[in-house]
């Protein structure tokens, strides 16, 4: 894509032209594109809802997929959503100006889930699971309103991690975000095209592009949430041993049933021996 004036989308104008930032948005839109591509989330002709937060995550996420929609790679009609939950403080005018401005289609959705969050959830406890299935559900609720086929979030390569030591620690099983599934409906896709992109990078490119970011001050402002902890132990290990990150990632997309521990992932009672040695 040439950056003419006539050529290029609003949501790019004034992009720095730096040889840095140039590398940076050609990773991010290649890492997406890589994702897109490998875990088959393509459907020609369809739409999605991409979830608009106001975070960094989901600026990147929003701008990777409208330049490959802008190249002709995304053959798929975008609509933004934004969930308005209810939040005290919330600048409820910052998306649907930036929005506007963009020329992006969009739909900002009031719903006071915040509300429900603080009444229900016990003091001491985080907001997060209750936020998030509350707003999982609405999203689901708009895209079916809305005749889209699949939901997309800006969750990115390190969340993924995070999520896998989370449920490794916590949880007891091996399990992380997965790039592409099904509701539980089974009506809906949820994508997660930033699979492959470092949460660093989308920090970069939202900052860099002067997004207005909106922080979240519901659970974000909790002290000793787990993914924070989780967060803390994986910046130790890149700082002690740089790209270890991006190492352990690796890991999820090489995953040997054979060696671990699973007997409904592999048939350890029934494994025979090829070619074995006459038993004596």
């Amino acid at each position: 894509m040439l950056d003419e004036p006539t050529e290029i989308h609003p949501l790019f104008e004034g992009a720095p032209s730096t040889t840095e930032f140039k590398k940076l948005r050609k990773r991010i839109i290649r890492q997406t594109r890589e994702a897109v591509e490998q875990y088959g989330m393509i459907e020609r002709g369809k739409k999605w809802l991409v979830c608009l937060s106001g975070g960094k995550d989901s600026y990147t996420l929003l701008a990777a997929l409208t330049e490959l929609q802008w190249r002709g790679l995304l053959p798929v009609e975008i609509l933004v959503c934004n969930l308005d939950q209810g939040q005290p403080n919330f600048p409820a005018t910052v998306l649907p100006e930036f929005l506007e401005k963009m020329g992006v289609p969009n739909r900002i959705e009031y719903q006071d889930t915040y509300s429900i969050v603080v009444d229900k959830v016990p003091e001491g406890r985080t907001f997060c699971a209750m936020c998030s299935r509350l707003r999982r559900g609405n999203l689901y609720r708009v895209a079916r309103e809305e005749g889209c086929s699949a939901v997309v979030l800006g969750h990115h390569r390190d969340d993924m991690l995070e999520t896998f030591f989370m449920n490794l620690f916590h949880g007891g099983r091996l399990a992380t975000m997965p790039p592409k599934l099904v509701n539980d409906e089974g009506d809906l896709f949820v994508l997660r095209p930033l699979a492959h992109v470092a949460e660093v990078d989308c920090e970069k490119f939202a900052t860099a592009m002067n997004y207005p970011i909106i922080p979240c001050d519901l659970c974000g402002s909790q002290d000793g949430l787990q993914r924070q902890q989780v967060k803390a132990i994986l910046d130790g290990w890149e700082a002690s041993s740089p790209g270890r990150r991006q190492v352990l990632f690796k890991s999820l997309t090489n995953a040997r049933p054979s060696h671990l521990l699973d007997e409904k992932l592999f048939d350890f009672a029934g494994l025979t021996r090829p070619n074995p040695a006459e038993d004596h």
